[in-house]
């Protein structure tokens, strides 16, 4: 038991970061351009360039170069990502089951 809470302590600061779950439920959805993201998502482009560098420093999302003009760069999920995508799966679910819309207005007026 001992190993076990400080692998899970790890394992929800990753994912309870503020923005991971929904860059997480991005690039779920297949291999993204950073301008992408950036438009899908409501969150600042330094925001999202450090929660992609966090992620990838981790070994969720790797970053992708081609050598075009101009150069592409996408993101996408390494296999540690992909093997999120259960738990995403039931967070989303769990959502929406039982967080109701009023909590989420609430969520929105306080930040």
């Amino acid at each position: 038991m001992s190993e076990l809470c400080p692998r899970f302590e790890k394992a929800m600061q990753l994912v309870s970061k503020r923005w991971v779950g929904l860059i997480l439920s991005e690039l779920l959805n297949g291999k993204k351009r950073f301008s992408e993201m950036e438009s899908d998502l409501p969150i600042s482009g330094r925001l999202l360039s450090d929660r992609l560098k966090m992620l990838e420093k981790e070994g969720i999302v790797k970053r992708n170069i081609y050598s075009e003009f101009p150069v592409r760069i996408e993101y996408s999920l390494t296999d540690k990502g992909e093997a999120l995508k259960p738990v995403v799966q039931e967070i989303q679910n769990w959502s929406e089951q039982w967080i109701t819309h009023e909590e989420v207005q609430d969520q929105v007026i306080e930040n």
